[in-house]
């Protein structure tokens, strides 16, 4: 698919296909319109001299300073410049290209007032995949994510380091090589460059398409482990969700149902001679009360980042109220408009998103390792001491279980919430800050921890279906489980089950095990 961009209707699809799939971008003819109307605003009132923040005044702190005409394009300049302080790992490939197409579909909506040339050599840039080394620190989220916009606005003027067909160059030597001219930056360029949530909103954006994998995974993962265990489905029944009718909730409980349907073990579970359990430990009868509560949890934090899509947060924003003359495409405007001074930037909505994620991958871990511990510990398993067919000369899955109780544990204090936290920068100008960029970084450690937590429960669970042989499990459950075995052998005797664990995390990242629900 090609990308046009207008401002107004970006999707996460295709945030995704560009930032993971390298599509290419282009600029909307009436995003242009837009554009030049809102720029008239700007050129008349440096024209006349007036006074508008960011324009023709310092920054901050510093907004009561006034800064003459000869020096408004230096001003720009300097502004990039001197934010340029991040420091820290460079933010991936594909987390630099969100970025860069989130700030130019923002500047797209023609409330930014700056020339079209900004964002069509944003739009280059990706095409010809000139990557800024964006570092992921610096960012306190309050006038956006100035020091990582910064390191990327710096770039498209000719400065700082860039990523060019995976080799590393200084910014100005990667756009000649590419054959894209620096942009030369006007009045209020610099500043809408800074000014904005994209880094934020690109982490978040890219934890979130993770995140809903991990979720299905979880629901598979849980079946498995609901047979090893040989669990009732009867929790899961629809009217007992419809008594409580949360959307996440019923549909993992659908998910689980369906994933056992025909299952061999729950059959002979049923039989008047076996031993039943009443109920079953929370981790196997709550699955689709807290799997569900994620699942919508991520629904809400999703919403909220959609908003902040085609939204645009730079300040101050230009509104044209003026009229054209000529015919379309070669209009000229008279300028007028307001030039207004607010907080759009605050990244407050995405760092409580991002907090509201965090909490959800934390929960969904945690749930997920006390499933491992029911299967591993033979006072709750009913099978071998965890799960080797010869405990005491076996260790089996002792210490794989240690290995999900430490990822769990680590998450948990990973989770703690990030958006209630405030340090007071720019000389107490900005005295109350979201630390958004922060809230959204850590998701990736977060989600990296849950796909190996999921690894290990889907290793348990296929050891305990194997013990539990002749019997099978579901006929969808067992297209996962074949999934894991052919990744990874039963185990017989003990042998290093680090890259087992690794492998089958691999298989939950490439969505092999969730795409079996779909």
């Amino acid at each position: 698919m090609s990308i046009v961009l207008t401002g107004n209707d970006l999707t996460f699809d295709q945030l995704y296909a560009v930032a993971l799939g390298n599509e290419p971008v282009s600029l909307a003819p009436a995003a242009v319109t837009r554009m030049r109307a809102s720029r008239a605003v700007v050129d008349r009132l440096v024209a006349r001299n007036e006074t508008a923040y960011g324009i023709n005044t310092g920054f901050g702190k510093l907004a009561s300073v006034r800064i003459s005409a000869e020096q408004v394009r230096q001003l720009q300049i300097n502004l990039v410049r001197s934010h340029v302080s991040g420091v820290g790992t460079p933010l991936s490939a594909p987390e630099t290209r969100a970025m860069m197409l989130l700030r130019a579909n923002a500047l797209a909506k023609g409330l930014s007032g700056i020339r079209p040339v900004v964002v069509e050599t944003l739009c280059t840039m990706l095409n010809a995949g000139v990557h800024p080394v964006i570092p992921s620190q610096g960012s306190v989220g309050a006038s956006g994510d100035l020091a990582p916009l910064a390191h990327l606005a710096q770039v498209v003027i000719g400065e700082g380091e860039a990523f060019l067909k995976h080799e590393k160059l200084p910014g100005g030597e990667a756009l000649k090589l590419a054959g894209i001219t620096p942009v030369a930056l006007e009045a209020k360029e610099g500043l809408s460059l800074l000014n904005g949530t994209q880094g934020m909103l690109a982490l978040l954006s890219l934890a979130l398409l993770e995140a809903d994998t991990l979720a299905d995974t979880a629901d598979v993962a849980a079946s498995l482990s609901l047979d090893a265990l040989r669990g009732s489905p009867g929790a899961f029944d629809a009217r007992i969700m419809h008594a409580r009718a949360y959307a996440g909730a019923g549909k993992t409980a659908r998910n689980l149902a369906h994933l056992n349907e025909g299952s061999q073990i729950r059959e002979s579970h049923r039989a008047p001679d076996k031993d039943t359990r009443v109920q079953d430990a929370y981790s196997l009868r709550c699955t689709p009360q807290v799997h569900g509560a994620v699942r919508d949890s991520l629904l809400q934090a999703r919403e909220t980042a959609l908003v902040e899509l085609n939204s645009a947060t730079d300040n101050p924003l230009v509104f044209s109220s003026g009229r054209s003359s000529e015919r379309p495409g070669n209009e000229t405007f008279d300028g007028q408009g307001d030039i207004v001074s607010g907080g759009n930037f605050h990244g407050q909505p995405l760092a409580m998103a991002a907090d509201q994620v965090a909490i959800a991958i934390a929960t969904l871990g945690g749930i997920a390792e006390r499933r491992v511990e029911q299967m591993t510990n033979p006072l709750t398993s009913m099978l071998p001491a965890f799960l080797t067919p010869d405990p005491g000369l076996n260790s089996g899955f002792m210490i794989a279980q240690v290995t999900a109780a430490a990822l769990t544990s680590e998450n948990r204090a990973l989770a703690t919430p990030h958006s209630v936290d405030s340090i007071s920068t720019s000389g107490n100008q900005e005295d109350y800050v979201s630390m958004g960029m922060s809230g959204a970084r850590r998701l990736e450690r977060m989600l990296y921890n849950l796909r190996h937590i999921l690894a290990i429960e889907l290793l348990c669970a296929c050891q305990g279906i194997d013990l539990l042989a002749p019997l099978q499990t579901g006929a969808l459950a067992k297209k996962a489980y074949d999934a894991v075995r052919a990744a990874s052998p039963k185990l017989t005797a003990d042998r290093p089950l680090a890259p087992d664990i690794n492998a089958i995390s691999n298989l939950v990242a490439r969505g092999t095990i969730a795409k079996i629900l779909h």
